[in-house]
């Protein structure tokens, strides 16, 4: 297998079938990628390991030893929305539903400034009551105040004239996560009205109209194979994102998915490792989803190949709110209020938490 990721730093680029070899040991006799009691063979150890200093390699020509920070702000949990994995789910009654008002959106920015944040992540699901215009006014009010910072959304499916106004407003990036390129898998994880060809679409769109685009996939996610997630290594290469999410599939117990076994967290660096080595630049989150996952799992992150960690900028009251899944860390190095953890968590192991927009480099 190192011969395939020597193939993939030299040309950012792999055939079908190579990336079939590479992703062949994390799956069972039938193809399947399967949950955190998976064993992995001592070639897929190997081959991880790898890939993991590689990568870092490579992001350190490109970034040193910085890792950038966004301040998420879970703005809304309602969303129209009835994906079979997820908390926020429309169906879910359980769900403890919350809006955050325009002022305290901006309170959450001047706190997140005052800490150093220099991007803010306005995320929600799919909320009708977000309008473009609440959005253009919101995103030029933060602008306006903090003209040095970058204003990522991650608000879902729109069309392309609302994503237009939304970066003449002054949007920088876009989050949206494709979360399987396969189409019968989407179906799998999705209900009939949502469509792999209008996500990915939707992201065209996106770099089309010059957004910093982030996709993403969910790692272990009930009926993902080998295929499917070569098809997901294909459609990033395609695709060209600046900004990559992966994080393991973790169940929520109010959704359809509930009882299913959680993604492999070891798959997940592995995949790190992979997308840092594809796209030599990309911005690479160490996701809430890692994290939550496995004790340690934001710096085996970076120790894989990523660069940017997310704490939650959200009021303490909302946080246990916006679950997309079970036992989500709401605490400790999530909290913004402890950022000082964070910092000291990523000197330990040989990384500074920096304050700057962090921006994609184009090479």
């Amino acid at each position: 297998m190192k011969e395939y990721i020597d193939r993939l730093a030299s040309r950012q680029f792999l055939n079908r079938e190579e990336w079939r070899n590479l992703l062949a040991p994390w799956a069972d006799r039938q193809g399947r990628v399967t949950g955190q009691s998976f064993s992995v063979s001592e070639s897929a150890g190997d081959a991880a390991r790898y890939a993991a200093a590689l990568a870092c390699r490579i992001r350190d020509q490109i970034y040193g030893k910085n890792v950038y920070i966004r301040g998420l702000i879970e703005f809304t949990n309602y969303c129209k929305n009835d994906c079979y994995y997820c908390g926020i789910r429309r169906s879910n009654k359980e769900a403890a539903r919350y809006r955050l008002t325009r002022e305290e959106i901006l309170g959450c920015c001047e706190n997140g400034y005052k800490l150093g944040f220099r991007t803010f992540v306005l995320q929600g699901g799919e909320d009708g009551y977000f309008t473009d215009d609440r959005l253009e006014e919101l995103i030029r009010s933060i602008k306006q105040s903090w003209p040095d910072c970058a204003v990522t959304l991650s608000v879902g499916e729109r069309d392309r004239e609302s994503y237009a106004r939304l970066k003449e407003a002054g949007a920088d990036r876009y989050l949206l996560r494709h979360e399987t390129a396969n189409h019968c898998h989407y179906r799998r994880l999705h209900p009939p009205e949502l469509s792999a060809s209008n996500r990915k679409n939707c992201l065209f769109q996106l770099k089309q109209l010059g957004y910093q685009t982030g996709a993403g996939l969910m790692v272990g996610s009930p009926g993902q194979t080998v295929e499917t997630l070569t098809d997901d290594m294909e459609f990033l290469q395609e695709l060209q994102p600046e900004m990559v999410g992966i994080g393991p599939f973790l169940p929520h117990s109010h959704t359809p998915f509930g009882g299913e076994p959680a993604g492999s967290t070891a798959l997940t660096l592995y995949l790190l490792s992979l997308v840092r080595i594809m796209l030599p630049s990309v911005l690479l989150p160490a996701t809430t989803a890692l994290a939550t996952a496995s004790a340690g799992g934001r710096e085996a992150g970076i120790l894989a190949g990523a660069n940017v960690v997310m704490p939650n900028l959200s009021p303490e009251n909302v946080r246990e709110k916006y679950l997309l899944y079970n036992n989500k860390i709401c605490t400790g190095k999530e909290a913004a209020q402890n950022l000082e953890e964070l910092k000291a968590a990523m000197d330990a192991i040989g990384y500074r938490v920096v304050s700057c927009r962090g921006d994609h480099k184009r090479r």
